[in-house]
Formats: C-alpha cells, sequence, structure tokens
C-alpha cells in the first residue's frame, strides 16, 4: 500500500512538472495598485491621477489607489517610487522636470536617466501669470509697468523649481522686475492664497484656468508654450514679450527600473486607453491642459535632450546644485 502511494505521489508531482508555467506578467495584476501622485490633493496633477486611476481600475480589473506624496517639485514622489519593488504594483505620476530639471538643483537619492522606467506622458503642464480680476492691472505692459513701480510683489507658484516658478524669473530678469516668490505644493494652494490677497499674482499652473473662467482671475501672459492658447488668444507668450521662457514638462507615468515587459506593455496599454476615454479629455481641457500622450520609447529619446536643455538654461541662469 505504501509502495502504491509512493509511486502515485510520484505521479502527481510529475505531471504538475508537465503542466504549462505562466509567463512573466501573465497573472498581473492580482492585487490593488498604488500610485503616489506628486502634487498636493486638488492640483491638476491629482486630479488627472485619480481619474486615469479609475478608469484604469474598470480596465485591469483591480484596485488602483492614488496617494499624495509631495515636496521637491516632484522629485520626493520619483524618490519613492524609484526605492520600490519593480513588481508593477507601487507606480508615479511625476513631472518630467524631477529628472530632467530638478537632479541639476538638488542633490536627490536617485539618478534620474537609470532608476525609472518609463511609461507613458498624457499631458503637459502649461502657465499663466495670473492676477484677480478686480485688480486695475489690466495687460502685461501694465503689470510690468506697475511691478517696476512697486518692487517686491509676491507670486505663488507650484513649487521652487517649478518649470512656473522658472518662467516668471525669467521674465522678472528679462523685464529687470524684483519679484518675491513663494513655493507652494500645488497649484491650489497658491490658488487660494491669490483669493484670499496673501499674494500680488500666481505663476498658474492649469487650476488657474478654472477661475479665469469664472471671472474671478485674469490671466495677463502664457509661459511653457511657444503658442499663445486658443483659450486665450488675445494673451501673448513669454517669447513674444521677448523674454526667453522655460519649457514645458509633461506629466508622466514611471515605475521603478527594471520592470518586467510583459507588466509595462499591460499598464502601458491599459492608462493609454484609459487617457482616451472623451471624459477624461473633458477633464483636461477644463484646466487648459493639452492632450499629449507619449509612449515609452518616445520619452525614453526625449528625456535625456531635455535634461542636457534644462541644464544649459539654468547656467544662463545662474543657478547651481544647491550643497
Amino acid at each position: 500500500m505504501k509502495i502504491f502511494q509512493f509511486f502515485s505521489t510520484i505521479t502527481l508531482i510529475g505531471l504538475l512538472f508537465s503542466l504549462p508555467v505562466p509567463a512573466a506578467g501573465q497573472a498581473y495584476p492580482d492585487k490593488p495598485i498604488t500610485i503616489y501622485c506628486s502634487y498636493a490633493a486638488g492640483a491638476t496633477t491629482d486630479v488627472t491621477t485619480r481619474s486615469l486611476a479609475t478608469g484604469v481600475e474598470k480596465i485591469m480589473g483591480v484596485p488602483v489607489v492614488v496617494e499624495n506624496k509631495t515636496g521637491g517639485t516632484s522629485s520626493v514622489c520619483a524618490g519613492l517610487v524609484a526605492s520600490k519593488k519593480p513588481d508593477g504594483y507601487t507606480l508615479g505620476v511625476i513631472s518630467t522636470g524631477a529628472l530632467t530639471l530638478i537632479p541639476h538643483l538638488l542633490k536627490l537619492s536617485y539618478n534620474p536617466l537609470k532608476d525609472f522606467t518609463v511609461i507613458m506622458q498624457y499631458s503637459r503642464f502649461l502657465g499663466g501669470l495670473t492676477v484677480l480680476s478686480e485688480s486695475p492691472i489690466k495687460t502685461i505692459d501694465d503689470f510690468i509697468a506697475y511691478a517696476k513701480a512697486h518692487p517686491g510683489l509676491s507670486y505663488g507658484s507650484p513649487g521652487m523649481y517649478s518649470q512656473q516658478h522658472l518662467a516668471v524669473e525669467l521674465f522678472g530678469l528679462c523685464k529687470g522686475l524684483k519679484l518675491k516668490h513663494v513655493p507652494f505644493k500645488g497649484g491650489a494652494e497658491s490658488n487660494t492664497a491669490l483669493l484670499g490677497k496673501h499674494l500680488d499674482f500666481v505663476a498658474g499652473s492649469g487650476q488657474h484656468v478654472r477661475f479665469v473662467k469664472q471671472g474671478v482671475f485674469r490671466v495677463l501672459l502664457i509661459y511653457n508654450s511657444k503658442k499663445r492658447d486658443p483659450n486665450f488668444p488675445n494673451i501673448p507668450t513669454q517669447e513674444e514679450i521677448g523674454c526667453q521662457d522655460f519649457p514645458a514638462n509633461g506629466m508622466i507615468l514611471a515605475g521603478p527600473k527594471g520592470m518586467p515587459e510583459p507588466v509595462v506593455k499591460k499598464l502601458g496599454d491599459a492608462f493609454k486607453k484609459a487617457s482616451e476615454n472623451p471624459g477624461f479629455h473633458n477633464l483636461l481641457a477644463q484646466f487648459d491642459l493639452p492632450y499629449d500622450y507619449k509612449e515609452r520609447t518616445e520619452l525614453e529619446k526625449d528625456i535625456p535632450v531635455q535634461y542636457e536643455a534644462s541644464k544649459s538654461v539654468l547656467n544662463k541662469m545662474g543657478l547651481k546644485k544647491e550643497g
């Protein structure tokens, strides 16, 4: 009897080993996915990330949880993502600036060109110099004249060294203005400060648009863009008034380096599909954000180029790495 059981066991083991083994990533995902968002709740990055997460939940059939990890103009979130296991269950929506801009200014825990698996881009940040609509300042020429007569005007931005901050600094240098920068953890917070009249203006990053449409804010200048905004066709770009602009950063989905290719493809396909939803495009339009999809291979080519371009602009501004 024992001999029979022994051979039966051997036969069963043999059958188990003869069964086909699932390919790597085939069972993915089988548990919740966490996405770290690099900006505060209510910011454009947060709102768009949560919308994409909802769409991906339906596509992939598992919960997709969004957690806000702010600070360092997206670099805190990027560092956290880089430190995680590359299994596809921890991702981040970050600004490309965390990979191309901030490394030239801050000491970081990650290598921006080696420690990530970039998956896709869905939009890019645009900006607009914005005042309260009750302000007597009606045009950018009015603003320049007023700022020269009142040195030290305060403005809020989504964060230190954000593209909006640097664009306004370039504008100030260009026109000989003395401005006081007040960094926040996202555009929503800076807008609240302007509404409370704690600032003179904001370096808008998308959240300002709904207030402009409501008649509460007035936008005077478009930056982080080579073209005029179709929603504000009468507002000049920074380059049009003779000033160097700071290029726009993208909103990208990324994970730690070393993610399995089948997992990266499945994520890329799911997020692309979610980003193509008309409801998502309507949401982008609310914040005056363009749909600017880029796949992984395109980002892998673009990011090193942007890295060098940012370095060049920062050198011209005289900004160097802290410490």
